[in-house]
């Protein structure tokens, strides 16, 4: 699933195409809003929230989540997109460009009073204008039996790590993912998150270890059973998750983390 960096760098370019623009052509492919046209109208600004991308249109709220395989993609009007048609979930058009959400997990159109609705019960963003860390320590510091690696991946604590910052996380600060809250100094915690996410906002590789060159851009994450940067343990990986549903898969190295 993109992580928050991932969804910033798509609102900016959304924001780039599209704002000040006025909306020639709209057309939603869900059912529930395959009525809505939005023609005529300028859209203001395209914003992330998290992992959440709101374009705000009028009086209007275009909300999206682009889920494990959603994209946003911008093309000049009548260029050849990349991806099949059945594909396309949202097509805005104005006179010199055309933006299309493909694959998308979650769209939807709500009143731009509503917005709220949609992503009103995350934390605060780390990418973001109400970045606040005192409020996702006091938010984490709720959850004292929790892994730390559920904790950091729940988007009510703070908005826009995903699951390979919060393993690389981990590791950097020395912590198994299944070290519980109560044992984590959440404020270093928390500052290292934010200045790793902040790094990476403008890359268009991730890194974490500071080496960009392919295949050494992180220190755990998708390393299973290569020896580990530091000790030469091999890494390890298992599955850690609120639920079954919620179950994502860790990495750690069992000598350098505890």
């Amino acid at each position: 699933m993109p992580e928050g960096d991932t969804v910033y760098q798509a609102a900016r370019r959304l924001h780039r195409a599209l704002a000040g623009q006025v909306l020639t052509g709209t057309d939603f492919r869900v059912p529930a809003y395959a009525t809505v046209d939005l023609s005529g109208q300028r859209v203001d600004e395209v914003v992330s929230r998290g992992k959440h991308l709101l374009m705000h249109v009028g009086e209007h709220t275009i909300h999206s989540h682009l889920k494990m395989e959603g994209s946003w993609e911008v093309y000049p009007p009548g260029g050849r997109w990349r991806h099949p048609g059945y594909q396309a979930r949202a097509v805005l058009t104005t006179e010199t460009a055309q933006a299309v959400g493909f694959q998308l997990g979650v769209l939807e159109v709500l009143p731009r009073e509503r917005e709220d609705e949609a992503v009103g019960h995350l934390g605060p963003d780390l990418l973001g204008p109400d970045w606040d860390p005192d409020e996702a320590l006091r938010r984490l510091a709720e959850q004292p039996d929790a892994p730390i690696a559920v904790a950091l991946l729940d988007q009510r604590n703070l908005a826009g790590l995903g699951n390979v910052y919060a393993n690389e996380l981990c590791f950097l600060r020395g912590m198994l993912p299944t070290r519980p809250v109560r044992d984590v100094d959440l404020a270093a915690a928390i500052d290292l998150g934010h200045r790793l996410i902040v790094a990476n906002r403008d890359r268009i590789v991730r890194v974490t270890t500071g080496d960009t060159r392919r295949g050494r851009t992180t220190w755990v994450y998708g390393r299973r059973g290569q020896p580990c940067r530091r000790c030469g343990t091999p890494i390890r990986s298992s599955s850690l998750g609120r639920t079954e549903l919620e179950e994502r898969v860790t990495y750690y190295c069992p000598v350098c983390q505890t």
